[in-house]
């Protein structure tokens, strides 16, 4: 899948908010170019109403003045208010095109990535290439006060608006090569920025399994480590800005240092007069302010390039699966079959659903288990065989499509912020009814243990909660989707015996006549399946009643009953 260059990201966040941009140059520009005219007319006030003690021109000339100041207060507000709702309104659309990539049903923008190191990408990187547009307005508007300055200078001395003229651009030239350590310094700082915030929001995740098992001097020790490499990034990305800035400065201090002696000998000698001398040290002065805003405007594009890259990795990160063009079954019935598939670490699986049947699956390795899911799914297609729902082979349908017909709930699913209630609909179809899906997973008895019932807010991920209320409470919202096939994996490690047993009829109950997959070991679930196969090795090695499995395998009753 080819996709989008760092370049033309940052083009494309321009083009997006050109309107704006176009107005905040405007209006930046007369901005710049009224203040490369407040030293000329100061230097009108001395040259034809102090040297001449003329009190009226001197009115008139403060009057002009005066309206010179109120132009530059309305350009500018306005100006900068374009130019701060383009650089929001870009990163805003960078980071829902962001979204929609890492949602599409195809996958692959997550592979070697952390979610929190996506999440620093979608904010802080779609912020910098944002700002791009802001940088570039802030750029045209410094050009016109250059200009405007240039030609006043050359109304007034000619050498010394050759001078502003030939000497810009090679100052411009030098901040753009004093640029590039910046760029290379910035892209890595937030590279190792992402990592860490990635490994942070990973230990957060896994809190109570890292004092579970008391890893927590690991787990300290390993995000130290990765934040001192972070903090290094960043130093050396300040300390590159830090000397891209003094030179910069230095380079431009020392030209309008030129520029005020020539115009300082150009006075001695009588060419100017003390007003135009005035109005060109004055011009000098105000030369530092758009020469300054040339180096930030260098800064900011480096990081914005390097931001942009970024995000355009992310974006053109080849999809996990394709998208077929095969239409979905209509009405899917729920046929599933395994022919051959051979994926991470299952082996020519070969398996046969009916449509309406239950079934479960109960494997010997983790391992083997996930690789199903991913398949079931179509997070990944097998390395070998096929997957097909109502006898379409799942590569050809769309994994939109898919997600619609199958739903795989996985182990360690989290839940939304929001209601108890809002968790439980957030899938279901306008006809479900999420009552039933409660009492069903049991998540009814939590409802009626919080203050509010149904209407409790839930905190974000479900922390609010405990381990086997989150687990109903999931369960309950995989229950209430009411797809024609619905995978589970392990619903019930969290909660007890007895309250296991009463989940497993409730789901028997409400997936009557639809097909379902238990994926798991627990006794209690595999018994009201229609039949279990058991995975070893990644092979299918029997498949029975759960009571006959238990009889008649000594490894069944291993995996099972230990």
């Amino acid at each position: 899948m080819s996709g989008p260059s760092g370049r033309n990201v940052l083009g494309r966040a321009v083009r997006g908010q050109r309107r704006d941009v176009a107005l905040g140059s405007l209006l930046g520009a007369g901005h710049q170019a009224g203040e490369a005219l407040v030293p000329v007319l100061i230097g009108l006030v001395i040259d034809q109403a102090v040297a001449e003690s003329d009190m009226g021109a001197l009115l008139r000339w403060l009057a002009v003045l005066a309206v010179v100041y109120v132009g530059l207060s309305f350009s500018f507000r306005f100006g900068a208010r374009a130019g701060e709702r383009a650089a929001e309104q870009a990163g805003h659309a960078l980071r829902l095109e962001l979204v929609r990539r890492v949602l599409d049903p195809r996958g692959g923008a997550e592979n070697g990535r952390l979610p929190g190191a996506l999440t620093i990408i979608a904010t802080e990187d779609a912020k910098r290439v944002g700002a791009v547009n802001m940088a570039l307005m802030s750029g045209i508007s410094a050009l016109a006060g250059l200009l405007v300055g240039a030609v006043v200078l050359l109304r007034t001395s000619v050498p010394l608006g050759l001078m502003v003229l030939l000497g810009t651009p090679v100052l411009l030239w030098l901040g753009h090569l004093l640029s590039k350590p910046l760029e290379q310094r910035s892209e890595a700082e937030q590279e190792r920025a992402a990592h860490a915030s990635g490994v942070a929001a990973d230990l957060i995740t896994g809190l109570r399994v890292l004092k579970g098992i008391g890893a927590e001097s690991a787990a300290v020790a390993r995000y130290r480590r990765t934040s001192r490499e972070s903090l290094t990034a960043t130093l050396r990305a300040a300390r590159a800005e830090s000397w891209q800035s003094g030179m910069v400065l230095a380079l431009t201090g020392g030209f309008i240092a030129v520029v005020a002696l020539v115009g300082g000998r150009l006075a001695a000698q009588g060419d100017i007069s003390l007003g135009q001398l005035v109005s060109a040290v004055g011009l000098a002065l105000f030369l530092l302010g758009p020469l300054e805003v040339f180096s930030w405007v260098n800064a900011e594009l480096a990081q914005s390039r390097a931001s942009a890259a970024r995000i355009a990795r992310v974006l053109a990160a080849p999809p996990a699966v394709t998208g077929g063009g095969r239409p979905l079954p209509r009405p899917v019935r729920g046929g599933v079959r395994l022919r051959g598939v051979s994926h991470g670490g299952l082996r020519e699986v070969d398996l046969d659903l009916a449509p309406g049947e239950m079934i479960g699956v109960a494997a010997t390795d983790p391992a083997d288990a996930a690789a199903l899911l991913r398949c079931l799914s179509r997070q990944a297609d097998p390395d070998t065989g096929v997957v097909e729902l109502d006898g379409v082979t799942m590569r050809d349908l769309d994994p939109a499509d898919i997600r619609m017909a199958v739903l795989v709930a996985e182990h360690d699913t989290d839940l939304f912020e929001g209601t108890l209630h809002d968790n439980v609909g957030a899938a279901a179809p306008g006809s479900a009814d999420p009552a039933r899906a409660m009492a069903a997973a049991g998540a009814d008895e939590i409802a009626r243990t919080l203050p509010e019932g149904g209407d409790t807010a839930v905190s974000e991920r479900g922390r609010s909660l405990s381990g086997g209320q989150r687990q109903r409470v999931a369960l309950a919202r995989a229950l209430a989707a009411d797809r024609p096939v619905l995978v589970v994996h392990d619903p019930t490690t969290a909660v007890d015996a007895v309250t296991e047993a009463r989940i497993a009829a409730g789901i028997r109950e409400i997936r009557r006549d639809r097909t379902t997959i238990l994926v798991t070991t627990s006794p209690a679930l595999l018994m009201v399946a229609d039949r279990v196969v058991l995975l070893d090795d990644g092979r299918v090695v029997d498949e029975a009643p759960h009571a006959e499995l238990v009889r008649r395998h000594a490894l069944y009753r291993t995996a099972v009953l230990a």
